[in-house]
């Protein structure tokens, strides 16, 4: 076998590992968050299979749908600097308290960027910082709109809205998931990109059958 070629198998080889320990790492922070709110559990861990499902019917690369696999676990990281008061409320949020939670993306941005940041030209980390961001500009942090949007964060949008829609909150019971795929469905082409939601539909089925497995309950159709 040629130099070249066999250089290049142990560049995979190591780029490989390496993907496997921040992945490791991800899940592990991911678990940590989930860990301060208890109506959010596994909600990191279902956002991360969730997006990778999109990505694959998206036909995107491996190693791309590797990356949204860990910015799914990592995509509310900033909320540890959010304080408990404010997450575990059981009430409506003030104004004041909203601003707060909104600053999440631009903590976890902050937070991953040493560990993150080379990791696939600051991918994780644009995802973490625009997930809120909505297809019609009316998001947060900067207000971005349309394919301005990195496209993991356009796909982690809309995993993170279903999972969340499918939990229960203190203010609000848990959606069936037939009208959270609705609801997803509804806005298409305001809050979501409508390519997204098109290839979220397709594999909706399989989508329900993977947070099944995740919950290791049955969740409402």
């Amino acid at each position: 076998m040629a130099i070249g070629a066999l250089a290049q198998r142990e560049d995979n080889r190591v780029q490989s590992e390496v993907l496997r320990s921040l992945h490791l790492f991800a899940e592990s922070l991911g678990n940590a968050i989930d860990a301060k709110d208890h109506c959010t559990c596994l909600h990191s861990e279902e956002v991360a299979i969730i997006a990778q499902a999109i990505g694959i019917q998206l036909e995107l690369s491996s190693m791309e749908t590797r990356l949204l696999h860990i910015a799914g676990h990592l995509h509310d990281i900033g909320k540890i600097g959010i304080p408990d008061s404010i997450l575990k409320k059981d009430s409506a949020l003030t104004d004041k308290e909203y601003q707060e939670i909104k600053l999440h993306p631009q903590l976890g941005a902050e937070i991953v960027t040493p560990v993150m940041g080379a990791v696939g030209n600051g991918e994780i980390v644009k995802v973490i910082l625009h997930h809120h961001e909505r297809f019609d500009g009316k998001g947060y942090p900067d207000g971005i709109s349309g394919f301005d949007i990195p496209l993991g964060a356009r796909i982690i949008a809309v995993a993170d809205s279903l999972s969340a829609m499918l939990q229960n909150r203190p203010y609000r019971d848990a959606m069936e998931y037939g009208d959270a795929v609705e609801e997803i469905i509804r806005c298409a082409g305001t809050q979501f990109d409508p390519v997204i939601v098109a290839a979220f539909v397709e594999i909706k089925d399989g989508v329900h059958d993977l947070i099944q497995s995740i919950r290791g309950v049955g969740v409402a159709v």
